[in-house]
């Protein structure tokens, strides 16, 4: 037997910081940095190379909500570039089959699992929109120019690791129903193998190289409008998507505002409305009412308060506003920025599932969100399935203030999982003084489902105390399954200083630190 020990340190820097859920993306945003760009400007980068580096978590076919704030005023802007269900969507073409009446925790499954899959399952994306917003609002960049890393890359192709070849097949028999989905991620009908060495090691993406090449001439709007929009809805037209030309061409991001809300001296701020926001900060007055005082370290009591806060939170949040209880994960990108000045940017991007609808386009290369998984298939519910309508998220973006400026961005993925453990690491690091190191390798539970999880390298008391309340398993922070989400977070250490984390347990997972000596 061999026990291995797992260390991701975190990374500094006075230039900036991105991390994110992969190294290339990481290091695309980190070069923005180092050449004179700003937070929003890598967060922007890095989310665009997500979409082609790691395309079943994130993409342009999906949507997200972005925090900024700024080094030198501390003003927080919130921007929404959500998934809108078709206008032409109706709720009749989701029947419920089977006898499961649905609860907060697992809703009726619909007949082909058609809300899940397919095409189907498709809303407006929103995040070419959002992105463009972001970047003509608060950035430096040109759109070109942010878009070039991300071409570059998908020219190049997806780099066919062990990793990625992993994710491949584990959604196999979903990625083979859609032509274009199967010639794109199975090659020759197959699976690609990592380890054989007359095999590709990249998968090139030229129709999405192509499509982007075309949004740096004609601008992000052609998405929506343009060249591009009409193939979107040829490619969809047809195949029983609800989604239409008129849905892409009245899609807009909104500018909103900020939750806020004081906590032990730090100034939180959230994404509010249909977001993981609302829950988190309700989870969090709740914690401060259950959690043992005068504790150095988290405990067994305050694994137990975590519990308690995060399940009360869940069940007001699923019982007032619905929410997808499918067990089909969502699979969603996390990008936390902070440059030279100090301004720090929380973006969330999502395509929902793994691989989304598992549709790709035709004429356009690219994956397709799977938005009508987060409706409630029962009618007469607070988020049932309805035209023209934002479905409740789980993505839950942060930035926390001290003295009026921003300290700390952080966000997750990993569906209803994301504020349990972004509950537990803010606390770590605002109840207990921990760094993002400490808080990152630190043992969390889940409690957003029926039994609680806990970390396997937590003390017994952990178990034993949340066991007289709720059932219990001790189960390991794998890679896949996810058990505990996928964290990423910068935070300022010091004036003019910075400090990264990664999640520890996620190979790709990458801090990268614009360098000392750049230009």
């Amino acid at each position: 037997m061999q026990n291995w020990t797992i260390q991701k340190p975190s990374v500094r820097s006075s230039r900036g910081i991105v991390s994110a859920q992969n190294r290339h993306a990481a290091e695309a945003g980190a070069a923005i940095l180092e050449q004179g760009g700003n937070a929003v400007d890598a967060a922007v980068v890095t989310t665009l190379v997500l979409s082609v580096v790691e395309p079943w978590l994130s993409g342009i076919g999906g949507g997200g909500f972005m925090l900024r704030a700024d080094g030198v005023t501390g003003e927080v802007n919130a921007l929404d570039f959500g998934v809108i269900a078709p206008l032409d969507l109706n709720p009749d073409d989701y029947p419920i089959v089977g006898e499961n009446d649905g609860d907060w925790f697992s809703w009726p499954e619909v007949q082909d699992n058609r809300n899940i899959s397919g095409p189907h399952s498709i809303c407006t994306p929103g995040t070419i929109a959002g992105l463009a917003e972001a970047l003509e609002r608060h950035g430096t960049l040109n759109w070109a120019d942010a878009l070039a890393p991300a071409i570059e890359w998908a020219e190049r192709g997806l780099e066919l690791d062990w990793f990625a070849c992993f994710a491949i097949a584990n959604e196999e028999a979903g990625l083979s129903r859609c032509p274009a989905t199967a010639n794109l991620f199975l090659p020759g009908g197959r699976v690609p193998r990592a380890g054989d060495s007359a095999a590709p090691r990249h998968a090139p993406m030229p129709q999405k190289a192509r499509l982007l090449r075309r949004l740096a001439q004609a601008g992000a709007r052609d998405f929506y409008e343009g060249e591009i929009a009409a193939k979107i809805a040829s490619d969809l037209s047809g195949s029983g998507s609800a989604l239409s030309a008129k849905d892409l061409a009245e899609y807009r991001p909104d500018w909103v505002e900020s939750l806020a809300q004081p906590h032990a001296g730090w100034d939180i701020r959230a994404m509010p409305g249909l977001s993981g926001g609302p829950g988190f900060l309700d989870a969090l007055n709740r914690l401060q009412a259950l959690r043992p005082a005068g504790r150095a370290a988290p405990s067994g009591a305050s694994a137990a308060a975590f519990a308690s806060a995060i399940r009360d939170a869940y069940r007001e949040r699923l019982g007032r506003a619905g929410h997808a209880g499918h067990p089909d994960a969502d699979c969603t990108s996390h990008v936390s920025v902070v440059d030279a000045s100090g301004t720090m940017v929380s973006l969330t991007n999502t395509l929902l599932s793994r691989f989304g609808s598992r549709v790709v386009g035709e004429n356009t290369g690219f994956l397709f969100n799977n938005g009508v998984m987060w409706f409630d298939p029962r009618p007469g519910q607070p988020n049932s399935i309805a035209p023209g309508v934002k479905p409740l998220a789980n993505m839950c973006p942060l930035i926390l203030l001290r003295d009026g400026r921003p300290a700390l961005a952080i966000g997750a993925a990993g569906g209803r999982q994301i504020f349990p453990a972004l509950l537990q690491l803010v606390s770590f690091v605002t109840d207990y003084g921990m760094t993002l190191e400490e808080a990152f390798h630190y043992p969390r539970i889940d409690a957003s489902s029926p039994t609680i999880l806990v970390d396997s390298r937590d003390g017994m008391d952990v178990a034993s105390t949340i066991a007289r309340d709720w059932p219990v398993r001790i189960i390991d922070n794998t890679l896949y399954p996810v058990n505990f989400a996928i964290p990423s977070a910068v935070m300022c250490t010091a004036p003019g200083e910075f400090s990264g984390q990664a999640h520890p347990y996620q190979p790709w997972a990458y801090a990268a630190a614009a360098r000392e000596d750049a230009g």
